[in-house]
């Protein structure tokens, strides 16, 4: 417990529940609440390759930074190489071959350049022999090193030429490649042949390994666009949470605000309804409002509104507690929380339409216009469909025009049911006897496989919402369930 009242000042906002961008967010503080799931064991491993695809928002920026100060702690050389780093590279793809060759020389260059930078004392000169070396960059690098440890040389960058030496690797981190992706055939067509170059060097440099971050629809139309892709596919691993994940994240965000050590294992073989308690230094208990809302536990209404992306909860919770902040309250309340669901609900609705819409550029078309209509708001949830109401719904938005693909290609009323699917705005959806369980695209890709009927149904997700329908809100209160606890 706090020793003195909260104020949600926005340092502490941030400290308490995170920086939105890992990359802004103190590397200290970062690894004091991350935890790490499995995927960050996929991802760290000593393989040549990986791939790490997930949904803008969802972590894959923190884990590269959690895994490069882990790295470097251990004395091992990493480097991270971001669009700035690769400005004119690989433009011009009308050669794909060519293309790869370029970003081989380029990459190298780079990854060169970052390592002396990091490692050495002066690398005067290093690119005219590195223009005149002949033989594998860890070859070139491993000389230069060694001509390095005949002067003086500081002692930990000693120790990291020395790791070096014993063991031949380095780690090459590639993060944010979709700044500035717009899915033209020039956009897939240069990072399909950046994903080749890195398999080259790779394969021809054993050592080196890369590890690259991929937004979930820039990884799809790369690899529907190029056939080659199929060599990497052992390679890709999807960034995914679990609400219970994501609890348990902000619960030991919280601990560590207080100062206090948590034991993340336990919390998560731990019910969630045994968890609600350490969120109540800092929010109500029980959500105070009406319909299926009313007196439910404060971290299932939390729960039923992030899209299985950490950010959504960072930014749900310091929007609710720059409002208890201007009401003067050292605790966030229900009222707080309902005063900033339609300005979350649009922020999350643009996000997905900036997000996406490189692969549909008439997104927001579509997504506004599955508003419910005027007979689905009294028909028994209007945001819930059948598969079959659900085509039925879509053909009539396509009545008043086609959707097209960024490709040019028509999309029927089953395209843009599993496209919606695939961004999360839908979620499949079934009643059990534990309550509402929803399932999302990175859980069961399959299931909307030309939308077979597996027994589920198709549900907008509750954070868009209140974008479709600010004119009722109490609807939206009325006819959402909120999730059953993980």
């Amino acid at each position: 417990m706090a020793k003195v009242p909260l104020t949600f000042s926005e340092e502490e906002l941030q400290k308490l529940f995170g920086h939105e961008a890992a990359e802004d967010e103190d590397i200290s503080r970062l690894r004091e609440y991350y935890f790490k799931t499995s995927t960050y064991d996929q991802i760290s491993t000593d393989l040549p390759l990986r791939i790490l695809v997930g949904h803008k928002g969802i972590g894959k920026s923190a884990l590269f930074q959690v895994a490069i100060a882990e790295e470097r702690e251990r004395e091992q050389i990493a480097v991270l190489i971001r669009p700035d780093d690769i400005v004119g590279l690989g433009t011009d793809t009308t050669d794909f071959l060519k293309t790869i060759r370029e970003w081989k020389t380029g990459l190298s260059e780079i990854i060169a350049r970052k390592v002396l930078t990091t490692v050495t004392e002066s690398n005067e000169n290093w690119q005219m022999k590195f223009k005149r070396y002949v033989g594998p960059i860890l070859g070139f690098l491993e000389d230069t090193f060694r001509e390095q440890l005949k002067i003086s040389t500081a002692p930990t960058k000693k120790a990291l030429i020395n790791h070096f030496i014993q063991s031949g690797r380095i780690s090459v981190y590639i993060d944010d490649l979709d700044r500035g992706w717009q899915g033209r055939k020039e956009d897939i067509n240069r990072i399909s042949a950046l994903i080749n170059a890195i398999r080259d060097i790779s394969s021809e440099c054993r050592g080196i390994n890369f590890r690259i971050s991929l937004r979930s629809d820039v990884y799809y139309l790369v690899r529907t666009s190029d056939e080659s892709t199929d060599k990497i596919e052992g390679s890709v691993i999807w960034q995914s949470w679990t609400n219970h994940g994501i609890l348990v994240l902000l619960i030991k965000r919280i601990e560590r605000f207080f100062g206090n050590d948590i034991d993340e294992r336990e919390l998560l073989a731990t019910p969630q309804y045994k968890l609600a308690h350490y969120l109540e230094p800092v929010m109500e208990k029980k959500f105070r409002g009406m319909g299926h809302w009313e007196n439910a536990p404060m971290y299932r209404v939390l729960m039923s509104l992030v899209r299985k992306r950490p950010r959504d909860l960072v930014k749900l919770c310091t929007l609710a507690g720059r409002k208890a902040r201007e009401k003067n309250d050292n605790l966030i309340r229900t009222n707080h929380f309902e005063q900033i669901f339609e300005e979350y609900s649009q922020g999350r609705l643009q996000d997905t339409i900036n997000e996406f819409r490189s692969e549909l550029p008439e997104i927001g078309r579509l997504l506004l216009s599955m508003k419910p209509s005027r007979k689905e708001k009294t028909a028994r949830e209007g945001y819930v469909y059948s598969t079959n109401t659900l085509f039925a719904k879509i053909k009539n938005i396509y009545e008043q025009g086609d959707f097209r693909l960024v490709n040019g290609e028509v999309a029927n009323a089953k395209r843009l049911a599993s496209f919606m699917y695939k961004i999360n705005f839908l979620t499949a959806r079934k009643v059990t006897t534990h309550g509402i369980v929803r399932k999302y695209f990175e859980e069961n890709r399959y299931l909307s496989n030309e939308f077979v009927d597996f027994g589920f149904e198709w549900e907008i997700h509750p954070a868009y919402r209140w974008a479709l329908q600010p004119d009722n809100i109490k609807d939206i209160y009325s006819n959402l369930i909120l999730s059953a606890d993980e």
